[in-house]
Protein backbone atom coordinates (compact mmCIF):
# COMPACT_ATOMS: atom_id res chain seq x y z
CA UNK A 1 0.00 0.00 0.00
CA UNK A 2 1.15 3.82 -1.09
CA UNK A 3 0.43 4.35 2.48
CA UNK A 4 1.26 1.87 5.37
CA UNK A 5 -0.01 1.35 8.66
CA UNK A 6 0.34 -1.47 11.26
CA UNK A 7 -2.57 -2.62 13.90
CA UNK A 8 -1.64 -2.28 17.39
CA UNK A 9 -2.74 -5.56 19.45
CA UNK A 10 -2.10 -5.50 23.45
CA UNK A 11 -2.07 -9.04 24.10
CA UNK A 12 -1.51 -10.61 27.96
CA UNK A 13 -2.25 -13.38 29.74
CA UNK A 14 -4.01 -14.36 33.10
CA UNK A 15 -3.71 -16.81 35.87
CA UNK A 16 -4.88 -16.83 39.74
CA UNK A 17 -1.39 -15.66 41.75
CA UNK A 18 -2.83 -17.77 44.44
CA UNK A 19 -2.04 -20.70 42.90
CA UNK A 20 1.44 -19.69 41.64
CA UNK A 21 3.28 -20.35 45.93
CA UNK A 22 1.30 -23.08 45.81
CA UNK A 23 2.04 -25.68 42.78
CA UNK A 24 5.56 -23.97 41.77
CA UNK A 25 5.45 -25.74 38.62
CA UNK A 26 2.94 -23.63 37.20
CA UNK A 27 4.75 -20.71 36.64
CA UNK A 28 7.36 -22.67 33.95
CA UNK A 29 4.38 -24.44 32.75
CA UNK A 30 1.96 -20.79 32.11
CA UNK A 31 5.05 -18.78 30.89
CA UNK A 32 5.98 -21.39 27.90
CA UNK A 33 1.82 -21.35 27.16
CA UNK A 34 1.74 -17.86 26.90
CA UNK A 35 5.33 -17.44 24.65
CA UNK A 36 4.14 -20.10 22.59
CA UNK A 37 0.72 -18.24 22.47
CA UNK A 38 2.52 -14.90 21.11
CA UNK A 39 3.33 -16.36 18.32
CA UNK A 40 0.14 -16.95 16.95
CA UNK A 41 -0.10 -13.22 16.52
CA UNK A 42 0.52 -12.82 13.28
CA UNK A 43 3.46 -10.47 12.02
CA UNK A 44 1.32 -8.40 10.40
CA UNK A 45 0.36 -6.11 13.46
CA UNK A 46 2.46 -5.06 16.41
CA UNK A 47 2.15 -6.64 19.27
CA UNK A 48 2.10 -4.65 22.91
CA UNK A 49 3.29 -7.30 25.06
CA UNK A 50 1.29 -6.78 28.73
CA UNK A 51 2.66 -9.59 29.87
CA UNK A 52 1.59 -12.65 32.41
CA UNK A 53 -0.62 -11.10 34.87
CA UNK A 54 -1.62 -12.93 38.10
CA UNK A 55 -2.35 -9.62 40.20
CA UNK A 56 -4.49 -6.38 40.40
CA UNK A 57 -0.97 -4.36 39.77
CA UNK A 58 -0.07 -6.05 36.97
CA UNK A 59 -2.83 -5.86 35.40
CA UNK A 60 -2.81 -2.32 35.36
CA UNK A 61 0.90 -2.23 34.50
CA UNK A 62 -0.69 -3.87 31.07
CA UNK A 63 -3.37 -0.92 31.17
CA UNK A 64 -0.57 1.24 31.29
CA UNK A 65 1.41 0.07 28.46
CA UNK A 66 -2.08 -0.67 26.47
CA UNK A 67 -3.12 2.86 26.88
CA UNK A 68 0.07 4.40 25.95
CA UNK A 69 0.38 2.08 22.83
CA UNK A 70 -3.69 3.47 21.74
CA UNK A 71 -3.92 -0.17 21.20
CA UNK A 72 -7.03 -0.85 18.49
CA UNK A 73 -7.70 -4.28 20.08
CA UNK A 74 -6.78 -6.42 23.31
CA UNK A 75 -6.17 -10.01 23.26
CA UNK A 76 -6.70 -12.04 26.10
CA UNK A 77 -5.30 -15.27 27.18
CA UNK A 78 -6.75 -17.10 30.05
CA UNK A 79 -4.28 -19.59 30.45
CA UNK A 80 -6.26 -20.88 34.05
CA UNK A 81 -8.83 -19.60 36.30
CA UNK A 82 -8.51 -15.82 37.45
CA UNK A 83 -10.36 -13.45 38.87
CA UNK A 84 -11.81 -10.66 37.04
CA UNK A 85 -10.03 -8.35 39.16
CA UNK A 86 -6.83 -9.76 36.87
CA UNK A 87 -8.39 -8.30 33.90
CA UNK A 88 -10.19 -5.45 34.48
CA UNK A 89 -7.45 -2.82 35.16
CA UNK A 90 -5.84 -3.49 32.10
CA UNK A 91 -9.02 -2.73 29.60
CA UNK A 92 -10.90 -0.52 32.07
CA UNK A 93 -9.57 2.87 30.07
CA UNK A 94 -9.73 1.30 26.71
CA UNK A 95 -12.76 1.73 23.98
CA UNK A 96 -12.08 -1.10 21.96
CA UNK A 97 -12.98 -4.88 22.09
CA UNK A 98 -11.95 -7.23 24.17
CA UNK A 99 -10.90 -11.10 22.23
CA UNK A 100 -11.18 -13.77 25.65
CA UNK A 101 -9.31 -16.68 24.24
CA UNK A 102 -9.90 -19.86 26.00
CA UNK A 103 -7.18 -22.30 25.00
CA UNK A 104 -7.05 -25.55 26.65
CA UNK A 105 -3.64 -26.86 25.99
CA UNK A 106 -4.74 -30.92 25.75
CA UNK A 107 -7.30 -31.78 24.07
CA UNK A 108 -8.33 -34.68 26.41
CA UNK A 109 -7.21 -35.72 31.17
CA UNK A 110 -5.60 -38.57 31.18
CA UNK A 111 -8.15 -39.03 33.89
CA UNK A 112 -6.59 -41.10 36.28
CA UNK A 113 -2.91 -39.77 35.95
CA UNK A 114 -4.40 -36.04 36.43
CA UNK A 115 -2.99 -34.00 39.98
CA UNK A 116 -4.39 -30.79 40.47
CA UNK A 117 -1.51 -29.13 39.25
CA UNK A 118 -2.12 -30.43 35.45
CA UNK A 119 -5.65 -30.27 35.92
CA UNK A 120 -4.93 -25.97 36.35
CA UNK A 121 -1.95 -26.19 33.95
CA UNK A 122 -3.02 -28.10 31.06
CA UNK A 123 -6.70 -28.63 31.46
CA UNK A 124 -8.78 -26.04 32.71
CA UNK A 125 -10.85 -24.22 30.40
CA UNK A 126 -13.91 -22.42 30.34
CA UNK A 127 -14.81 -22.12 34.09
CA UNK A 128 -13.46 -18.15 34.43
CA UNK A 129 -14.50 -16.93 30.79
CA UNK A 130 -18.46 -16.33 31.82
CA UNK A 131 -16.97 -14.37 34.82
CA UNK A 132 -15.12 -12.59 32.64
CA UNK A 133 -17.48 -12.02 30.33
CA UNK A 134 -20.33 -10.52 32.80
CA UNK A 135 -17.81 -8.07 34.43
CA UNK A 136 -16.95 -6.96 30.87
CA UNK A 137 -20.68 -6.64 30.22
CA UNK A 138 -21.15 -4.43 33.20
CA UNK A 139 -18.17 -1.89 32.82
CA UNK A 140 -19.55 -1.63 29.07
CA UNK A 141 -16.69 -3.14 27.16
CA UNK A 142 -17.64 -5.26 23.94
CA UNK A 143 -16.27 -8.95 24.01
CA UNK A 144 -15.51 -11.69 22.20
CA UNK A 145 -15.15 -15.33 23.38
CA UNK A 146 -12.48 -17.79 21.36
CA UNK A 147 -12.63 -21.31 22.58
CA UNK A 148 -10.09 -23.99 21.30
CA UNK A 149 -7.35 -26.36 21.85
CA UNK A 150 -3.57 -26.29 21.71
CA UNK A 151 -2.86 -29.58 21.28
CA UNK A 152 -2.63 -30.39 17.52
CA UNK A 153 -2.98 -26.99 16.79
CA UNK A 154 -6.42 -25.51 16.28
CA UNK A 155 -6.82 -23.89 12.69
CA UNK A 156 -10.24 -22.22 13.43
CA UNK A 157 -8.96 -20.30 16.43
CA UNK A 158 -5.66 -19.44 14.31
CA UNK A 159 -8.60 -18.13 11.68
CA UNK A 160 -10.14 -16.32 14.70
CA UNK A 161 -7.51 -14.94 15.69
CA UNK A 162 -6.05 -13.66 12.32
CA UNK A 163 -9.20 -12.60 11.43
CA UNK A 164 -9.46 -9.78 13.96
CA UNK A 165 -6.30 -8.56 13.19
CA UNK A 166 -6.99 -8.02 10.22
CA UNK A 167 -10.09 -5.93 11.52
CA UNK A 168 -7.84 -4.27 13.86
CA UNK A 169 -5.57 -2.96 11.16
CA UNK A 170 -8.78 -1.50 9.72
CA UNK A 171 -9.08 1.05 12.55
CA UNK A 172 -5.29 1.75 12.31
CA UNK A 173 -5.88 2.92 8.89
CA UNK A 174 -8.97 4.99 9.77
CA UNK A 175 -7.11 6.46 12.88
CA UNK A 176 -3.59 7.29 11.27
CA UNK A 177 -4.49 8.19 7.51
CA UNK A 178 -6.37 11.10 6.30
CA UNK A 179 -9.10 11.47 3.57
CA UNK A 180 -8.71 14.13 0.62
CA UNK A 181 -12.02 15.71 -0.08
CA UNK A 182 -11.95 17.13 -3.58
CA UNK A 183 -14.77 19.57 -4.26
CA UNK A 184 -17.48 19.22 -3.47
CA UNK A 185 -20.47 15.75 -3.50
CA UNK A 186 -22.60 15.77 -6.63
CA UNK A 187 -25.19 18.45 -6.22
CA UNK A 188 -28.37 17.23 -4.50
CA UNK A 189 -27.18 13.91 -3.54
CA UNK A 190 -27.83 14.56 -0.05
CA UNK A 191 -27.49 11.03 1.03
CA UNK A 192 -23.61 11.53 0.10
CA UNK A 193 -23.63 14.76 2.07
CA UNK A 194 -21.85 14.44 5.77
CA UNK A 195 -20.41 16.07 8.92
CA UNK A 196 -16.41 15.73 8.38
CA UNK A 197 -16.61 16.60 12.30
CA UNK A 198 -18.71 14.40 13.58
CA UNK A 199 -17.05 11.52 11.37
CA UNK A 200 -13.87 12.99 12.60
CA UNK A 201 -15.19 12.10 16.77
CA UNK A 202 -17.03 8.54 15.66
CA UNK A 203 -14.75 7.05 12.87
CA UNK A 204 -11.78 8.46 13.50
CA UNK A 205 -11.21 9.58 10.71
CA UNK A 206 -9.77 13.28 9.71
CA UNK A 207 -10.96 14.59 6.45
CA UNK A 208 -8.80 17.41 4.41
CA UNK A 209 -9.74 19.96 2.04
CA UNK A 210 -8.32 20.48 -1.40
CA UNK A 211 -9.62 22.44 -4.65
CA UNK A 212 -9.59 21.44 -8.34
CA UNK A 213 -7.42 24.19 -8.92
CA UNK A 214 -4.51 22.79 -6.68
CA UNK A 215 -5.10 19.30 -8.43
CA UNK A 216 -4.50 20.78 -12.32
CA UNK A 217 -1.04 21.69 -11.04
CA UNK A 218 -0.59 18.35 -9.37
CA UNK A 219 1.88 17.30 -12.03
CA UNK A 220 3.40 20.60 -13.06
CA UNK A 221 6.67 19.61 -10.90
CA UNK A 222 7.04 15.81 -12.07
CA UNK A 223 10.14 15.96 -14.08
CA UNK A 224 11.48 12.37 -13.81
CA UNK A 225 11.17 10.84 -16.92
CA UNK A 226 12.66 7.37 -15.72
CA UNK A 227 9.64 7.82 -13.31
CA UNK A 228 6.65 8.75 -15.68
CA UNK A 229 8.35 5.88 -18.46
CA UNK A 230 7.67 3.46 -15.66
CA UNK A 231 4.39 4.29 -14.37
CA UNK A 232 3.16 4.56 -18.36
CA UNK A 233 4.53 1.21 -18.79
CA UNK A 234 2.34 0.01 -15.16
CA UNK A 235 -0.47 1.73 -16.84
CA UNK A 236 -0.55 -0.37 -19.83
CA UNK A 237 0.43 -3.56 -18.08
CA UNK A 238 -2.64 -3.03 -15.88
CA UNK A 239 -5.46 -2.07 -18.72
CA UNK A 240 -5.86 -2.81 -22.26
CA UNK A 241 -6.75 0.39 -23.92
CA UNK A 242 -9.27 0.27 -26.62
CA UNK A 243 -7.51 0.79 -30.05
CA UNK A 244 -4.14 -0.38 -28.73
CA UNK A 245 -1.77 1.48 -25.78
CA UNK A 246 1.46 3.29 -26.17
CA UNK A 247 3.75 5.00 -23.24
CA UNK A 248 3.33 7.89 -25.31
CA UNK A 249 -0.27 7.69 -25.41
CA UNK A 250 -1.02 7.35 -21.63
CA UNK A 251 2.50 9.39 -20.86
CA UNK A 252 0.31 12.78 -19.32
CA UNK A 253 -1.86 10.06 -17.30
CA UNK A 254 1.50 8.50 -16.01
CA UNK A 255 2.68 12.10 -15.38
CA UNK A 256 -0.58 12.93 -12.85
CA UNK A 257 -0.39 9.34 -11.16
CA UNK A 258 3.55 9.75 -10.23
CA UNK A 259 2.44 13.16 -8.82
CA UNK A 260 -0.75 11.60 -7.19
CA UNK A 261 1.07 8.60 -5.65
CA UNK A 262 3.61 11.70 -3.70
CA UNK A 263 0.36 13.53 -2.98
CA UNK A 264 -0.87 10.48 -1.15
CA UNK A 265 2.24 9.94 0.95
CA UNK A 266 3.02 13.55 1.49
CA UNK A 267 -0.48 14.32 2.92
CA UNK A 268 -0.79 10.44 4.51
CA UNK A 269 -4.11 10.18 2.60
CA UNK A 270 -5.92 6.28 2.22
CA UNK A 271 -9.00 7.49 0.96
CA UNK A 272 -10.05 10.13 -1.81
CA UNK A 273 -13.66 11.27 -2.24
CA UNK A 274 -14.22 13.41 -5.85
CA UNK A 275 -16.27 14.86 -7.85
CA UNK A 276 -15.63 17.99 -10.60
CA UNK A 277 -18.44 19.98 -11.90
CA UNK A 278 -16.78 22.56 -14.09
CA UNK A 279 -16.01 23.47 -17.72
CA UNK A 280 -13.44 20.66 -18.40
CA UNK A 281 -11.39 22.98 -20.26
CA UNK A 282 -7.52 23.49 -20.64
CA UNK A 283 -6.07 21.92 -17.77
CA UNK A 284 -9.14 20.99 -15.97
CA UNK A 285 -10.04 19.22 -19.25
CA UNK A 286 -6.87 17.01 -19.23
CA UNK A 287 -7.08 15.72 -15.56
CA UNK A 288 -11.01 15.34 -15.53
CA UNK A 289 -9.99 13.10 -18.98
CA UNK A 290 -7.73 10.73 -17.73
CA UNK A 291 -8.84 11.00 -13.38
CA UNK A 292 -10.53 7.54 -13.95
CA UNK A 293 -7.86 5.27 -14.78
CA UNK A 294 -5.07 7.83 -12.87
CA UNK A 295 -7.58 7.02 -9.56
CA UNK A 296 -7.89 2.99 -10.29
CA UNK A 297 -4.12 3.20 -10.39
CA UNK A 298 -4.32 4.69 -6.86
CA UNK A 299 -6.89 2.54 -5.92
CA UNK A 300 -4.56 -0.25 -6.96
CA UNK A 301 -2.32 0.34 -4.14
CA UNK A 302 -4.50 0.36 -1.30
CA UNK A 303 -6.39 4.40 -1.63
CA UNK A 304 -9.38 4.07 -1.54
CA UNK A 305 -11.15 6.89 -4.74
CA UNK A 306 -14.88 7.45 -4.87
CA UNK A 307 -15.87 9.51 -7.29
CA UNK A 308 -19.63 11.91 -7.02
CA UNK A 309 -17.58 12.47 -3.57
CA UNK A 310 -18.92 9.88 -1.65
CA UNK A 311 -16.69 9.79 1.67
CA UNK A 312 -19.18 7.10 3.41
CA UNK A 313 -18.56 4.57 0.08
CA UNK A 314 -15.04 5.29 0.11
CA UNK A 315 -14.32 3.82 3.67
CA UNK A 316 -16.17 0.69 2.82
CA UNK A 317 -14.15 0.61 0.32
CA UNK A 318 -10.67 1.02 1.90
CA UNK A 319 -12.46 -1.88 4.86
CA UNK A 320 -12.89 -4.00 2.15
CA UNK A 321 -10.16 -3.60 0.65
CA UNK A 322 -8.30 -3.56 4.03
CA UNK A 323 -9.90 -6.99 5.15
CA UNK A 324 -10.04 -9.17 1.77
CA UNK A 325 -7.25 -7.47 -0.59
CA UNK A 326 -9.92 -5.90 -2.91
CA UNK A 327 -12.42 -2.59 -2.95
CA UNK A 328 -14.99 -1.90 -5.84
CA UNK A 329 -17.10 0.75 -6.18
CA UNK A 330 -20.50 -0.06 -6.96
CA UNK A 331 -24.36 0.49 -6.87
CA UNK A 332 -27.51 -0.91 -8.26
CA UNK A 333 -28.12 -1.13 -11.55
CA UNK A 334 -30.53 -3.16 -12.98
CA UNK A 335 -32.75 -6.23 -12.64
CA UNK A 336 -32.58 -9.32 -15.15
CA UNK A 337 -36.40 -10.24 -13.33
CA UNK A 338 -36.04 -13.22 -16.04
CA UNK A 339 -32.74 -14.62 -14.55
CA UNK A 340 -33.75 -13.27 -10.95
CA UNK A 341 -30.37 -11.57 -10.27
CA UNK A 342 -29.32 -8.09 -9.71
CA UNK A 343 -27.00 -6.16 -11.80
CA UNK A 344 -24.00 -4.10 -9.66
CA UNK A 345 -21.63 -1.63 -10.90
CA UNK A 346 -20.71 1.85 -11.35
CA UNK A 347 -18.71 3.66 -14.34
CA UNK A 348 -15.67 5.71 -12.87
CA UNK A 349 -12.39 4.34 -10.89
CA UNK A 350 -12.13 0.58 -9.67
CA UNK A 351 -9.96 -1.80 -8.70
CA UNK A 352 -7.81 -4.28 -10.35
CA UNK A 353 -7.56 -6.48 -7.71
CA UNK A 354 -11.43 -7.53 -8.48
CA UNK A 355 -11.25 -8.49 -11.83
CA UNK A 356 -10.47 -11.91 -13.33
CA UNK A 357 -9.12 -10.59 -16.28
CA UNK A 358 -7.05 -7.42 -18.11
CA UNK A 359 -9.29 -4.05 -17.28
CA UNK A 360 -10.27 -2.10 -20.69
CA UNK A 361 -10.09 1.54 -20.95
CA UNK A 362 -12.05 3.24 -23.72
CA UNK A 363 -12.49 7.20 -24.70
CA UNK A 364 -16.11 8.30 -24.19
CA UNK A 365 -17.37 11.81 -25.42
CA UNK A 366 -19.00 12.31 -22.66
CA UNK A 367 -19.26 11.26 -18.85
CA UNK A 368 -23.06 10.55 -18.34
CA UNK A 369 -24.27 12.78 -15.85
CA UNK A 370 -21.18 14.75 -15.41
CA UNK A 371 -18.54 17.10 -16.97
CA UNK A 372 -16.88 16.63 -19.85
CA UNK A 373 -15.61 13.47 -21.30
CA UNK A 374 -12.34 10.98 -21.48
CA UNK A 375 -11.19 7.74 -20.29
CA UNK A 376 -13.66 4.95 -18.57
CA UNK A 377 -12.47 1.57 -17.16
CA UNK A 378 -14.45 -1.57 -17.02
CA UNK A 379 -13.56 -4.75 -14.14
CA UNK A 380 -14.25 -8.09 -14.81
CA UNK A 381 -15.06 -9.20 -11.38
CA UNK A 382 -14.49 -13.07 -10.25
CA UNK A 383 -17.51 -15.41 -10.33
CA UNK A 384 -18.38 -17.01 -7.14
CA UNK A 385 -18.94 -15.52 -3.92
CA UNK A 386 -18.97 -11.95 -3.53
CA UNK A 387 -19.78 -9.57 -0.79
CA UNK A 388 -21.28 -5.77 -0.50
CA UNK A 389 -20.99 -3.06 2.28
CA UNK A 390 -22.56 0.16 2.25
CA UNK A 391 -22.05 3.02 5.57
CA UNK A 392 -24.92 5.28 5.92
CA UNK A 393 -25.83 7.10 8.98
CA UNK A 394 -29.51 7.95 11.05
CA UNK A 395 -30.75 11.17 12.09
CA UNK A 396 -28.53 11.71 15.43
CA UNK A 397 -25.33 11.19 12.97
CA UNK A 398 -24.38 7.33 14.29
CA UNK A 399 -23.01 5.38 11.70
CA UNK A 400 -24.15 1.49 10.51
CA UNK A 401 -23.10 -0.75 8.22
CA UNK A 402 -24.98 -2.68 5.40
CA UNK A 403 -23.66 -5.78 4.18
CA UNK A 404 -24.72 -8.63 2.09
CA UNK A 405 -23.24 -11.71 0.31
CA UNK A 406 -24.45 -13.11 -2.92
CA UNK A 407 -22.64 -15.20 -5.90
CA UNK A 408 -21.69 -13.80 -9.02
CA UNK A 409 -22.87 -15.47 -12.27
CA UNK A 410 -21.67 -15.74 -15.49
CA UNK A 411 -23.85 -14.06 -18.25
CA UNK A 412 -24.16 -11.19 -20.65
CA UNK A 413 -23.49 -7.88 -18.93
CA UNK A 414 -23.34 -4.48 -20.32
CA UNK A 415 -20.22 -3.09 -22.45
CA UNK A 416 -21.01 0.64 -22.87
CA UNK A 417 -17.81 1.16 -19.97
CA UNK A 418 -18.83 0.83 -16.78
CA UNK A 419 -17.92 -2.23 -13.90
CA UNK A 420 -20.62 -4.83 -13.46
CA UNK A 421 -21.90 -7.80 -11.99
CA UNK A 422 -24.77 -10.71 -12.47
CA UNK A 423 -25.15 -11.23 -8.66
CA UNK A 424 -27.57 -13.67 -7.06
CA UNK A 425 -29.21 -13.80 -3.95
CA UNK A 426 -30.40 -16.22 -1.95
CA UNK A 427 -33.38 -14.12 -1.21
CA UNK A 428 -34.07 -12.90 -4.44
CA UNK A 429 -33.32 -10.31 -6.62
CA UNK A 430 -36.55 -8.21 -5.93
CA UNK A 431 -36.55 -9.07 -2.34
CA UNK A 432 -32.93 -8.19 -1.90
CA UNK A 433 -33.77 -4.68 -3.46
CA UNK A 434 -36.24 -4.36 -0.90
CA UNK A 435 -34.50 -4.99 1.71
CA UNK A 436 -31.14 -3.37 1.08
CA UNK A 437 -33.14 -0.38 0.25
CA UNK A 438 -35.00 -0.50 3.32
CA UNK A 439 -31.70 -0.67 5.46
CA UNK A 440 -31.40 2.94 4.33
CA UNK A 441 -28.11 2.85 2.87
CA UNK A 442 -26.55 5.72 0.00
CA UNK A 443 -26.77 4.74 -3.29
CA UNK A 444 -23.17 3.67 -3.31
CA UNK A 445 -22.01 0.60 -1.94
CA UNK A 446 -18.48 -1.06 -1.81
CA UNK A 447 -17.69 -4.73 -3.24
CA UNK A 448 -15.17 -7.61 -2.71
CA UNK A 449 -15.21 -11.27 -4.05
CA UNK A 450 -15.55 -14.19 -1.26
CA UNK A 451 -17.33 -13.92 1.79
CA UNK A 452 -16.34 -11.56 4.80
CA UNK A 453 -19.51 -10.76 6.61
CA UNK A 454 -17.70 -12.34 9.31
CA UNK A 455 -14.72 -10.02 9.49
CA UNK A 456 -17.15 -7.07 8.73
CA UNK A 457 -19.10 -8.00 12.40
CA UNK A 458 -15.52 -7.67 14.06
CA UNK A 459 -14.98 -4.26 12.18
CA UNK A 460 -18.30 -3.14 13.15
CA UNK A 461 -17.33 -3.98 16.98
CA UNK A 462 -14.51 -2.48 17.19
CA UNK A 463 -15.79 0.89 15.71
CA UNK A 464 -18.75 0.17 17.93
CA UNK A 465 -21.52 0.20 15.42
CA UNK A 466 -24.60 -1.91 14.45
CA UNK A 467 -25.01 -4.16 11.48
CA UNK A 468 -27.39 -4.60 9.15
CA UNK A 469 -27.22 -8.21 7.37
CA UNK A 470 -29.66 -8.20 4.46
CA UNK A 471 -28.69 -11.49 3.24
CA UNK A 472 -25.78 -14.57 3.45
Amino acid sequence: MLVETKARIGVFAIALGAYLPQFPSLVPEFEAQYEAFKKTIPDTVELIDGGLVTTKELSQAAGDKFRAADVDLVILQLLTYATSYNMLPAVRDLDVPVVLVNLQKKKAPDYSNTDTATWLGELYACGAVGEMVADLERAGKRHAVITGVVEGGDPQVQAEIEDWCRAAQVRRRFRDTNLAQIGRPYPGMMDLYIDETNLYHRMFLYTKQFDWEKMWAIADSVTDEDAIRTKAQDILDTFDIEGGGTIEKVWEMAKYVVAFEQWVQDEQIAFVASHYDGFAQGKAGVLDSMLIPAFSMLIKQGVACAVEGDIKVAMAMSILKTISGAGQLSEMYSIDFNEDICIIGHSGSGDADISSRKPTMKIVPIFHGKTGGGYLTQFYPHLGPVTYLGITQDRDGHFKFVAAEGVNEDGPIFTFGDTNMRTRFTCGAREFCNRWSEAGPTHHMAAASGRHIDTILKVAKIFNVPVDIVTR
